[in-house]
């Protein structure tokens, strides 16, 4: 078992270290529960990068301190002008407060489940897990790609930054160079070969 590549992250103040790829002897009773614990802790944390988890608390603290207090001032100048059923500037206030505080509940709550994690302290052997950065091959054209692996809400593709909860991520996860990952794209399947697995 402690061949096995694993990853040390960080799910709120506690650290955990977590196995980078499945366990694989279903019939060993250890096993079953290590697995049942990697599902268990998968429903309940969700993965975001060291960089990720900054940007959540800088937007959180924008909603909070600028965003908040300027709807709530826009809402009582609406009110002042009397008459609220007719109001439009009223309506497009409140349907903006009501944005904002449901964003505000949203991002408290992913980063209250988030399992911070920072690419560069992990330790994997080589495989792709989440964070990785992973130079491809695409085998139909041989042109080179690289993604790194992030969190939902911190793909842009534009950056060169997958979601987790991608296709292409999920056939990526356990990889290492030399493997081929395949995709099932729009055109067909699309195969990537690994050429490097970097933790940065």
């Amino acid at each position: 078992l402690s061949s096995q590549p694993q990853v040390h992250v960080t799910c709120g103040t506690t650290s955990h270290h977590l196995w980078a790829a499945p366990f694989h002897s279903p019939s060993s009773e250890f096993g079953q529960r290590l697995s049942s614990f990697l599902r268990d802790k998968a429903m309940s944390t969700i993965p975001v990068t060291t960089r990720g988890a900054e940007k959540l608390k800088e937007e959180l603290h924008r909603l909070k301190h600028i965003e908040r207090p300027a709807v709530v001032e826009a809402i009582a100048e609406a009110r002042a002008q009397g008459d609220l059923s007719e109001n439009a500037e009223y309506d497009a206030a409140k349907d903006k407060q009501g944005f904002i505080e449901g964003r505000i509940n949203e991002i408290e709550g992913k980063l209250s489940a988030a399992q911070i994690i920072n690419p560069a302290d992990l330790d994997a052997g080589g495989r792709v897990v989440f964070g990785s950065t992973v130079e491809m091959e695409i085998e139909a054209t041989g042109d080179s790609v690289t993604y790194q692996i992030v969190g939902d809400d911190e793909a842009d593709l534009k950056l060169g930054l997958i979601s987790i909860s991608s296709p292409i991520a999920r056939a990526l996860i356990g990889k290492e160079a030399g493997d081929v990952a395949s995709v099932q794209a729009p055109g067909g399947v699309r195969n990537y070969e690994v050429i490097d697995v970097r933790y940065i």
